[in-house]
């Protein structure tokens, strides 16, 4: 386990000095409007475990809420061992609502981009499965144009090795997770995972975007 996550820990450091050599600006480069004109607003990614991704978007100024949950499927109201045992299609997801005058979607894109590693079809480390692939479910045009936009970028300037796999789909459905998968990471700091594998990402990450984080998280 101890392994894994410092080789999880070492491809996070690769690719967020990858991106910064290869200047992918993701400071606003399409329409700034606030995307649904209201002071809050609701992103859908999924890129792998959502312990993992949960925590990240939590510590962010700007962002309100982070609820992690099940999307893009076939059942309704699934559970953690439907996704798990039997073919949903769901994927594992984090439910990002924010306030787009503190912080915008390009932002949040960055931090997507930035923390899982694109290219692994259907896996993010030990985590195998297809409810652990990489995928952006957009709500609107401009949500669809920036993820885009931004993948086009990374993928023109060769910032992995690999191609990037990541799929841009529209919003189909969300289910919350139950409850014990809910603020995982904050609940459970001494279990093994949270431990191996969440703590070396989650330290990088308040590293690099130091700027961006909630000041109690600073």
């Amino acid at each position: 386990m101890l392994k894994a996550a410092l080789y999880l820990l070492i491809i996070v450091n690769i690719h967020w000095t990858c991106t910064e050599n290869k200047h992918i600006d993701f400071s606003q480069k399409m329409d700034n409007t606030t995307l649904q004109n209201s002071i809050t607003d609701t992103a859908y990614f999924g890129s792998g475990c959502f312990w993992c991704t949960e925590s990240f978007f939590q510590r962010l100024e700007g962002v309100i809420s982070v609820t992690s949950g099940y999307g893009g499927g076939f059942v309704e109201n699934p559970t953690y061992e439907d996704i798990c045992y039997k073919k949903t299609g769901h994927t594992e997801l984090v439910k990002v609502v924010f306030n787009p005058e503190k912080i915008s979607y390009d932002e949040l894109l960055e931090v997507f981009w930035k923390t899982h590693d694109p290219t692994t079809l259907n896996q993010q480390g030990a985590d195998v499965g297809f409810q652990y692939r990489s995928v952006i479910f957009y709500i609107n045009e401009t949500q669809k144009q920036k993820a885009t936009y931004y993948k086009e970028a990374l993928t023109k300037n060769h910032v992995w090795d690999k191609p990037i796999v990541t799929t841009i789909e529209p919003f189909k459905n969300f289910y919350s997770a139950e409850n014990y998968h809910q603020n995982y990471y904050n609940n459970n700091p001494e279990k093994s995972y949270c431990k191996y594998v969440i703590q070396p990402k989650l330290s990088t990450f308040e590293k690099i975007f130091k700027d961006k984080l909630k000041k109690e998280k600073q």
